[in-house]
């Protein structure tokens, strides 16, 4: 089974202008610039297995066009949604009866290859190992999460980033023009500001654009043959509503997040309500989002703004009371506090530390002087023996020794005096001060 490159009016205008060469095809120059490493391998007919992920409409079946034009090699297209086991053995079969395939090979291209299972991936394997199957794989997901580890070893793996604005208006421009598979022959007029905004609404997926732009047209042709005009209100007639390319399920979803917590810990509020408006607009839970503004008020703002926790918390419990949209209103509220308070980490680091130490060292047990006699004789065994009420010492400070003698002088607790912690490390000073030669 090959791509039918006859020209078919019937079809959409996204997929009559697929690319017919690499000539035609936009974006994506990281990996596809004359010189660079799939440029030459599809030049050269040289292809190893290949794993094509990015979003949508940037190009990965259009790839996969264009390797199955360039090829000798026998090529055969299935769907992972729609496909088994037993169809892969038969492509197996197939590649491997040398009657009906003299190379012995095989490129299979898998569209949507995280849909596999593990059983039909394992099935796969051993083919690509040992070269009867030269796999090319198109996924929207991260393939090192979702694809077999094994065949990732042995593919090369291209990540597809959203068109640019410019590319996609290259896009539109060669449907413009082309009068084989696009409207050249028809007289059609749009207007630069009505291309821009096509460009910008599409969210980086040329197929977003050809869709609005095959709409405009063909909602705005009459009988008359007259010049077609397409302005910027019939542009926005034809895209409602800005594409978000979020997925609060797969990877853009941990991207958009840790770019959101980033964010607050680098103190740039601006950063933050944009990856938070991302968020919601995505249709993020506002209860995770303000799960994350909490954990980032104690982890990365601390002891250096304490209030920050309070707002954070405040903002998560009203949350859960009030809904969207308000929410929105507290969640801001709530990462621009987090964003523009001092940060220190010192109170996480602390905790990190001492379970570290409690998991792996002999940490000794609780001095005596710190136990609570409970029941009556403990006291005769010497719990509670030296402890002194820090009350009846003046500061309100007595000078003991807190941890066990195996423990004695490790320091977890670093303030690093950003924020109110000048005054913390000023108060610790002067109880250090104040217990000095009167440990027990």
């Amino acid at each position: 089974m090959s791509f039918d490159t006859e020209t078919n009016n019937k079809k959409p205008l996204a997929y009559r202008m697929c690319p017919r060469s690499l000539d035609e095809y936009a974006g994506q120059k990281h990996i596809l610039a004359p010189g660079m490493l799939l440029y030459r391998m599809i030049q050269a007919d040289r292809l190893s297995s290949v794993i094509f992920f990015g979003p949508p409409g940037t190009g990965k079946t259009s790839l996969a066009r264009l390797i199955a034009l360039s090829t000798h090699t026998n090529f055969v297209k299935i769907n992972a949604v729609s496909s088994g086991i037993g169809e892969i053995k038969q492509i197996v079969a197939d590649t491997q009866n040398l009657m009906l395939n003299p190379s012995g090979r095989t490129v299979l291209f898998i569209d949507e290859i995280h849909r596999f299972n593990k059983a039909q991936q394992d099935a796969l394997l051993p083919y690509v190992e040992d070269g009867t199957i030269i796999l090319i794989g198109a996924t929207t997901e991260n393939p090192f999460f979702e694809v077999n580890k094994a065949i990732i070893s042995r593919s090369t793996v291209f990540q597809l980033h959203p068109l640019t604005k410019e590319d996609i208006l290259e896009v539109l421009h060669r449907a413009l023009s082309d009068e084989e598979r696009g409207f050249g022959k028809l007289s059609v007029q749009a207007d630069p500001e009505a291309l821009e905004f096509l460009a910008e609404c599409s969210g980086g997926d040329a197929r977003i654009a050809l869709n609005a732009l095959e709409l405009a047209v063909l909602t705005s042709s009459d009988a008359t043959g007259s010049e077609i005009h397409i302005t910027l209100e019939i542009a926005g007639e034809c895209v409602q509503k800005k594409t978000i390319r979020f997925d609060k399920s797969g990877e853009e979803h941990y991207d958009n997040i840790s770019a959101f917590i980033k964010s607050m810990r680098g103190s740039n509020p601006d950063g933050a309500v944009f990856y938070l408006a991302r968020a919601l607009e995505g249709g993020e839970d506002i209860n995770f989002l303000a799960r994350r503004i909490v954990i980032c008020a104690s982890e990365d703002v601390g002891t250096a703004n304490p209030t920050a926790l309070l707002v954070a918390q405040a903002a998560a419990e009203a949350v859960r009371m009030i809904g969207m949209p308000e929410a929105r209103i507290l969640l801001s509220q709530a990462a621009v506090t987090v964003a523009t308070s001092p940060k220190s980490n010192a109170s996480y680091m602390a905790i990190n530390e001492a379970l570290a130490d409690v998991r792996s060292k002999n940490t000794g047990a609780v001095p005596f002087h710190l136990r609570n006699a409970v029941a009556e004789g403990m006291q005769n065994l010497g719990y509670g023996d030296g402890y002194k009420y820090a009350h009846d010492y003046p500061g309100h400070v007595a000078a003991m020794e807190f941890l066990p003698p195996e423990m004695k002088g490790t320091t977890y607790y670093k303030p690093c005096g950003n924020g109110a912690e000048r005054k913390i490390m000023e108060y610790m000073d002067w109880v250090q001060k104040m217990t000095e030669g009167g440990e027990s």
